[in-house]
């Protein structure tokens, strides 16, 4: 698939089979979120992968606006440490597994973790250091079903040359 298929095909499922994703899938996926870009190439990011489906209940009745985690057959947690770009660095990192993963026919949903309420709980029942910070959950499987595109804005409205 092309870069620019994957960016046009990716989209939020929620709804997944009960079909596990093979383990080298999964690790591609990690191998994707590593080589995104990092400020001052301190790549602070770790990551979690979660195929248990006890492990998979659990995170999901503990995030409020996760609950399809519960549907997901794995789910690839990013957490970085607190560095002053860790938000960024880790935001580019669960963009490129989301871009991977639809490369990869799979499918997948990015559920926040940055500043969400949950974030110490998620962190104490994986075992993550107090140091580091959860960027995101990202609840991937085989998708139930076929995938609706979101309509977004065109390029028109939303790009300014020059000045805003």
């Amino acid at each position: 698939m092309e870069t620019f298929d994957a960016i046009n095909k990716r989209a939020s499922v929620r709804e997944y089979l009960n079909k596990p994703v093979p383990k080298d899938m999964l690790e591609k996926l990690v191998d994707a979120g590593r080589r995104a870009p990092t400020a001052r190439a301190v790549e602070p990011w770790e990551f979690i992968v979660v195929t248990e489906r006890r492990t998979l209940d659990e995170l999901g009745g503990m995030i409020s606006t996760g609950l399809f985690l519960k549907q997901a057959t794995a789910c690839v947690v990013v957490f970085c440490n607190d560095t002053k770009y860790y938000l960024e660095d880790g935001s580019a990192a669960t963009e490129n597994i989301l871009l991977a993963a639809t490369d990869l026919g799979l499918g997948t949903c990015w559920i926040a973790g940055d500043k969400k309420e949950y974030c110490e709980a998620v962190a104490r029942f994986l075992g993550v250091p107090p140091h580091m910070k959860l960027i995101s959950l990202i609840s991937v499987g085989w998708a139930s079903k076929d995938v609706k595109q979101r309509k977004h804005r065109q390029v028109k409205d939303v790009l300014h040359w020059e000045k805003f």
